[in-house]
C-alpha cells in the first residue's frame, strides 16, 4: 500500500492454533504502524484466549447463533468503514461475514489458497508464497500493509495473562523439569495411541520430569486422558477440562517441553516459546507444524501421503492431506524418545 491504513479490520474467526498464528502478523503490523486502530472479528471461544490483546478491539462472532450472528455483527460495527479489511479465513461462514463489514479495500488470500467462493468476497489478494507455513500465509497480510518480510525473524506473541491465572498455573505446575502432554486433537484419527503416550510419560519420568496432561473439556479429550492414565505406571497430573484457555496458556508457559499432535495447545506453547515435540501424520508439518520447533516433529505424513497419491511429497499440491484412521500408528515410541532426547540436549533440559 502507498499509505499506511489508519483503520484495519482483521477477520479470523477460528481456530485456536490459527488465531495464535494470526497474532504474530497483527503484532508485526502494530510495531510497524502503531497509530493504526485494529478491530478483530473473532470467534467466541478464540476470544477467551486473546482477550485484552494490546491495542486490539474485538468484535465477537458467535457462530452458534446461526443467521443471527451476521445481524449482530452488522449491528456491532454500525456504519464504520475501515481503510482495509484483512480477510484471513476462507471458510464460507467467514467469507459471508465480509458482506457485513464495510471497508475501502478487502484483501484475501492468493489464488492458490482460495476456496469456498473466497474470491467472490474480496477485491484484491496478498502475494503468492511458495509452500508457506500457515503463519507465513497470515504474514502476507502484514506485508501488504507495509511490514517488511524480515520482520518474520522478529515475531512476538504478547498474549496477556493475569496474575491470578499465572498463580493458578504456578500452583499446579511446580519447579523442576515439567512435561505437558496435550494428547487430543479435534479428530480422533489425528491422535497418537494412549499406550504410547503412557510409555513416553514413563520415559520422561525416568529422566526426572513431572508429567501433566492438558486439554479441553470435550469428551474426546477426557477419553484420551483416561486411556493414557490406565496404561501408565507413573503418576500423572490430569488438568484436562480443568482450565480456562488463559490458565492453560500460563501452564504451557511454565512447561519445559510440550508433546502434542496438530492441536491448539501445541501452537499456544509456541507463543510462549516452550519447545514442542509435534506428532503428525495427516497434515504437512511444514505447513501446520509448531512454527518455531519444526525440527522436532515426528512425522509419518510424508510416507503416507506419497503412498496414497502415488507421487513424492514435493510433487503434490501444498497442503494435500493424508487420509486414514490408523496413520498415527506409524509414529513409533523410539522415534519420539529420540526426539525427546534431542530437545533435552538442545535446550539443556
Amino acid at each position: 500500500m502507498t499509505a499506511s491504513p489508519k483503520t484495519i479490520c482483521i477477520l479470523r474467526l477460528s481456530a485456536i492454533g490459527d488465531v495464535c498464528h494470526a497474532v504474530a502478523a497483527v503484532q508485526a503490523i502494530q510495531r510497524h504502524n502503531p497509530e493504526a486502530k485494529i478491530t478483530w472479528v473473532i470467534g467466541k471461544v478464540e476470544y477467551q484466549l486473546l482477550k485484552n490483546l494490546p491495542g486490539v478491539e474485538f468484535v465477537i462472532f458467535e457462530k452458534s447463533k446461526g443467521k443471527e450472528a451476521f445481524t449482530l455483527l452488522k449491528k456491532a460495527l454500525g456504519k464504520r468503514v475501515f481503510d482495509v479489511l484483512l480477510h484471513m479465513q476462507v471458510a464460507f461462514r467467514a467469507n459471508w461475514a465480509t458482506r457485513f463489514i464495510q471497508a475501502k479495500r478487502k484483501v484475501g488470500f492468493d489464488w492458490g489458497r482460495s476456496k469456498e467462493l473466497h474470491s467472490l468476497f474480496i477485491g484484491e489478494r496478498i502475494k503468492y508464497k511458495k509452500e508457506p507455513h500457515v503463519l507465513e500465509g497470515f504474514f502476507g497480510f502484514a506485508q501488504l500493509v507495509g511490514v517488511p518480510e524480515e520482520e518474520l525473524s522478529n515475531l512476538t506473541w504478547d498474549i496477556p495473562v493475569s496474575d491470578k491465572d499465572k498463580a493458578f498455573a504456578e500452583q499446579r505446575i511446580g519447579e523442576g523439569k515439567q512435561l505437558i502432554i496435550a494428547p487430543a486433537a479435534s479428530k480422533k484419527e489425528r491422535n497418537w495411541l494412549p499406550e504410547r503416550y503412557a510409555e513416553i510419560a514413563e520415559y520422561a519420568a525416568s529422566k526426572g520430569f513431572t508429567v501433566s496432561l492438558c486439554g479441553g473439556p470435550g469428551p474426546l479429550d477426557k477419553e484420551t486422558a483416561d486411556a493414557i492414565k490406565q496404561h501408565c505406571n507413573v503418576e500423572l497430573n490430569d488438568f484436562v477440562g480443568q482450565t480456562t484457555l488463559k490458565q492453560m496458556l500460563a501452564m504451557l508457559a511454565r512447561a519445559s517441553l510440550v508433546i502434542a499432535p496438530d492441536t491448539g495447545p501445541a501452537h499456544m506453547a509456541v507463543t510462549q516459546r516452550t519447545p514442542v515435540l509435534g506428532l503428525y501424520a495427516h497434515s504437512n508439518p511444514g505447513r501446520t507444524g509448531p512454527y518455531l520447533y519444526q525440527d522436532y516433529v515426528c512425522s509419518a505424513y510424508e510416507q503416507h501421503v506419497s503412498a496414497q497419491q502415488g507421487k513424492p511429497v514435493e510433487k503434490l499440491k501444498w497442503g494435500t492431506r493424508a487420509k486414514g484412521a490408523d496413520l498415527m500408528q506409524s509414529i513409533t515410541v523410539d522415534q519420539v524418545k529420540q526426539t525427546f532426547d534431542l530437545i533435552c540436549k538442545d535446550f539443556e533440559l
